[in-house]
């Protein structure tokens, strides 16, 4: 860590000094005043001269001064939300300039595929992330800024560990496989888009239908999301520095039993249950040897990020250009500072008007993670932390004969070294690890170096540069490399290989395992488009491209056991055992997609619009007979506040009607699926995995109708949409029957999902007075259906799920509680023909109405971990130099299966428990919701509704207040505000985290709740 700042640093100051120099050579004074149409002052506002980088900004007053070579001939000044405005000179010394608010945006330029047409040109589902509101979010993942940002698309964290991957859902589950959107970055297509610096974000905005998204084919069934970064600006150099520190501080967190409490519940818990002999927990109560130890609260800390950010921008008419660095850190909220995350970013972008005609640039970005992956979910930390007994300590006594200086954690229940299994107690207080241990002894390092960029050229062929030709070549090249060193410690458990005795139990023996490789995609994409508008009513515009993309992936790893020597110092392969244990592997793959796209579009009049799309991909993943997908998507609008009869209407500034259908395909299968795999072993040739060279692309057929309402002069923008989406020919691997030997799933093309819903979104802006301000709202609605299945797999089953047709993806499948067994009587009237259960166990229906509860007859769907509706709402105003936002988030009818509450308040092992169970039956009447505890099944072990918990949350996300001061000397501004994130959280989930993706939470890593101070200097 001190090496990478020291870098930075020598990096920044290097940076610095490159770009401080600018030089303004003036012979004429020209000052004045800008202000709004109501005669408010408008600081930050740019005036430069036309075609130079001579420029300034107005200072807080609006004012400005500018010093102009004489033969200067127009001014132009822009503000973000005006319209830019050139002033002609003609000799004045003394101009002021009122600028007009750009309140429609029905001429911003939206980025659509591989060109941009206006807004109010657009006739798909696209929708623009606020690029306000997103830098306001404050998070290390870009993906995290759309979250209930946009209609329809449901962002949400697999863990709140630092670095743990983000996974987003455009309009629902499409498919069985692979649902991720599609990343376009300046042009270049990734899946992944964590090396970003959020800084460096100029503009998001979504694909969502499939006339929107139809030019990019085969990746785009889930969606796709562009994204531009920030380039240089016509004027001088400037500079903008931003830094941040905030502390983060776990939330929600439920509350354990304490040591009375626990000993209590067990010894209850062994009264209800047939055991023999006395109840030990009686004996065992006042034992000096007890803890009351609060593992969650042991486990947890303050957690601290920082951002460091630096850039320099500037330029002529002829180049423009931007570098920045970028530094972000985060430490957890685990002790022991093993789940860290770093990032380092560098980008540089560079954009060259060789001529006229000929336009040149690049946009290269290099980054630098390290994440100190930490168990964050499944056997986590946090599980062990929710289940280990709170009568054991964190630490032993230094006189206890196992204690030692390199391990000094306890770990089996009171533990003695004089024989296995003497006084260790497991079956009265159930062995579980030590989570502060398990903390402490981590050691799993992965590190990503990316290079991501492209280059361009770019030639219009006619003097009005109606037709040009723009080549673009793109690089995605990762190199990684994992590291894991297990160290072991613990008690001994008398477990292990006879080499291995005397050891502890944990990692029993030590071991490292070390991978390396690299990832790289190459980009080709050519296009040539013709615009133009004839007789100032005919917008026509058409394009024709193709692209190749080339992947390779390659890795080698490596494992040793048995490291005489654990310090930093010796954990490298050549250190460990080479007798025993020994493991390395090699693998590489590789994969293609040629292909050819067109694109017409034709607008009368800024009223009829209608827009086509073709994409033919090949894809080396099918065979040649199927390598060929097609997809097409046309769309129409009509703009009918444009209508003579629509002219007297003063109060309805836009209604817009649109309209869409299309195709999208989907090819994520693993390489080289279509053909069949064997292997040899002795001379025997035995078949891995059956081909299927009849495997073709998965397709998503998709319509959208959607309108635009504009009212008082589009200060509030109404947007509504409808949309089907059905996908087919879904790629679904299928096991073989037994009879045909043990061989991999085949995938075949089997199945058919739907998903349909509406979406809404509004947005209302007032910025003609002091007091500015944006309000934005949507929800969206969506409702998930599979249509079918292959005839050999009429179901998808796992522990807690079942896919079937009629239900949605994953739905959840099991017994459904209807309440509490009171006494004998009610137990014999509702299990007449088999009667086990007890008084105080889970009452379950019984569907068949046979008189007994059983796995074919009985189980029912009971859950759902789609969400029904999304939605979110920002707020963001200013006053003079004050600035506050804010932004909820939420999901409503979506399920989680609580499978933490499972072992922790129901197993039948001696486990803690939270202080629900004090709620437990206790006699008739006692209780219809929380069962008996016992050390024997009381109902608990089946999977239930009990367990199926209504997982829907409202979440304030983000809270911003900030302040700006523009009257210092040689600084433009500077910006101090103070911001807040996951303040409070509304929910009924009794899990750590609603917003937790696994369909089963065993224990998640929860989200923390951030306060964040920074500044942001621009000079």
């Amino acid at each position: 860590m001190k090496t990478i700042f020291s870098n930075f640093k020598r990096g920044i100051l290097g940076f610095v000094f490159i770009f401080l120099t600018s030089a303004v050579f003036g012979q004429v004074l020209v000052s004045g005043k800008v202000t709004d149409a109501s005669g408010e002052s408008l600081p930050g506002v740019s005036v430069f001269v036309k075609g130079t980088s001579i420029g300034s900004i107005t200072d807080i007053d609006g004012d400005y001064s500018l010093e102009v070579p004489n033969d200067t001939q127009f001014l132009v000044f822009s503000f973000i939300g005006m319209k830019n405005q050139e002033v002609e000179i003609a000799g004045q010394t003394s101009i002021d300039v009122i600028l007009q608010e750009d309140v429609t945006g029905l001429d911003e330029v939206i980025i659509v595929g591989y060109t941009s047409r206006k807004k109010s040109t657009i006739t798909g589902a696209v929708s623009v992330v606020n690029l306000a509101d997103m830098e306001k979010t404050r998070v290390p993942n870009v993906s995290q800024a759309l979250q209930g940002q946009i209609a329809g698309v449901l962002v949400t964290s697999s863990t709140g560990a630092p670095g743990d991957p983000i996974e987003i859902r455009i309009r629902g589950e499409g498919t069985i496989g692979n649902n991720n959107p599609l990343y376009v970055v300046d042009g270049i297509p990734s899946r992944d888009i964590t090396f970003l610096n959020q800084a460096d974000v100029k503009t998001m905005t979504v694909l969502k239908d499939a006339a929107a998204a139809a030019i990019y084919g085969s990746r785009a069934s889930g969606g796709v999301v562009l994204i531009t970064t920030k380039g240089g600006s016509i004027g001088k150099t400037s500079f903008d520095v931003s830094y941040f520190t905030g502390l983060h501080k776990v939330a929600n967190l439920p509350d354990m039993l304490n040591t009375d409490q626990y000993i209590n519940t067990l010894e209850k818990a062994w009264d209800n249950s047939d055991r023999a002999g006395e109840n030990p927990y009686t004996a065992d109560r006042g034992r000096s040897d007890f803890s009351d130890t609060d593992w969650l609260d042991e486990l947890f800390e303050t957690g601290k990020s920082q951002n460091l950010q630096v850039s320099a921008s500037g330029g002529t008419e002829k180049m423009q250009y931007l570098m920045s660095l970028a530094y972000y850190g985060q430490d957890g909220i685990v002790v022991f500072d093993n789940d860290k995350y770093q990032r380092l970013n560098y980008r540089t972008n560079l954009n060259i008007d060789v001529s006229d005609r000929i336009k040149i640039g690049t946009n290269l970005q290099l980054s630098y993670s390290t994440q100190d992956k930490t168990a964050s979910k499944g056997e986590s930390l946090i599980r062990y932390a929710l289940l280990r007994a709170p009568v054991l300590g964190v630490r032993k006594d230094v006189n206890d004969p196992t204690y030692s200086e390199e391990d000094p954690f306890t770990d089996m229940p009171f533990f003695t070294p004089t024989g296995y299994d003497q006084g260790l107690q497991r079956s009265m207080y159930e062995m579980v690890g030590n989570p502060v241990a398990k903390a402490y002894f981590t050691d799993d390092q992965r590190k990503i170096y990316k290079t991501f960029g492209n280059v361009y050229g770019e030639f219009a062929f006619l003097r009005n540069k109606e037709l040009k030709f723009r080549t673009n070549i793109g690089i995605d090249l990762s190199l990684f490399h994992n590291k894991a060193f297990n160290e072991n410690y613990g008690d001994d458990d008398g477990s292990g290989a006879e080499i291995d005795q005397g050891l502890g139990r944990q990692n029993k023996p030590n071991n490292l395992s070390e991978e390396r490789g690299e990832a790289r995609t190459i980009t080709f994409n050519n296009t040539l488009s013709y615009a133009k508008i004839f007789n100032e009513k005919h917008d026509f515009s058409a394009m024709v491209g193709t692209e190749y993309i080339d992947n390779y992936e390659s890795s080698i790893g490596a494992s040793r056991a048995r490291f005489p020597f654990t310090t930093n110092e010796y954990r490298y392969l050549d250190y460990g055992g080479s007798d025993l244990d020994v493991w390395n592997s090699g693998t590489a793959s590789e994969w293609a997609l040629f292909s050819l796209f067109g694109s017409t579009s034709y607008a009368y009049d800024d009223k009829y619009m209608v827009t086509a799309n073709l994409r033919a991909d090949a894809s080396s993943r099918f065979s040649e007979s199927n390598r060929w997908g097609y997809f097409p998507s046309v769309s129409a609008g009509w703009t009918i506040s444009k209508e003579d009869f629509m002219k007297d209407v003063d109060w309805l500034s836009n209604l817009k009607l649109r309209a869409s259908w299309g195709k999208l395909g989907n090819q994520e299968i693993d390489n080289y699926a279509y053909l069949t795999l064997v292997s040899q072993v002795d001379g025997i040739v035995k078949t891995n995995r059956f081909g299927n060279s009849d495997l073709k692309w998965e397709s998503s057929t998709q319509s959208n109708i959607g309108v635009d309402v504009g009212l008082l002069n589009s200060k509030l923008v109404l947007t509504a949409e409808y949309f089907e989406k059905n996908t087919t020919d879904i790629l679904l691997p299928i096991g073989l029957p037994s009879v045909v030997g043990d061989v991999s799933p085949t995938i075949v093309n089997a199945g058919e999902v739907s998903n349909k819903g509406f979406e809404f979104s509004v947005d209302y802006r007032k910025s003609d007075k002091e007091f500015k301000y944006n309000i934005n709202a949507n929800i969206a609605t969506l409702t998930n259906n599979v249509e079918k299945l292959h005839p050999n797999v009429p179901n998808i089953v796992t522990d807690v799920t079942k896919t079937e047709v009629g239900q949605p993806l994953n739905s959840y499948y099991g017994y459904k509680m209807v309440g509490i067994y009171q006494n004998q009587a009610e137990i014999d009237s509702h299990l007449f023909t088999e009667g086990n259960a007890k008084p105080g166990d889970i009452k379950f229906k019984d569907v068949n109405g046979d008189g007994k509860i059983s796995a074919d007859n009985d189980r029912e769907f009971i859950g759902s971990p789609i969400p029904e509706f999304t939605y979110g709402f920002s707020f963001s105003s200013n006053y003079k130099g004050f600035d506050f936002s804010m932004l909820f988030q939420g999901v409503e009818g979506v399920d989680r299966y609580n499978q933490g509450k499972q072992i922790v308040d129901y197993d039948t092992r001696p486990f803690n428990y939270t202080t629900a169970i004090l709620g437990a039956w206790d006699g008739e009447g006692s209780s219809n919701s929380i069962p008996r505890v016992a050390f024997e099944d009381n109902g608990s072990s089946k999977v239930s509704s009990i367990f199926v918990e209504d997982a829907s949350y409202f979440r304030l996300k983000n809270i911003e207040i900030g302040y700006t001061v523009h009257e210092i000397k040689g600084v433009d501004n500077i910006r101090f505000y103070v911001s807040a994130q996951n303040l409070f959280t509304i929910t009924d989930y009794t899990g750590l985290d609603p917003e937790s993706t696994d369909l089963m939470d065993l224990g998640t890593y929860p989200q923390s709740t951030s306060v964040l101070f920074g500044v942001n200097v621009k000079f």
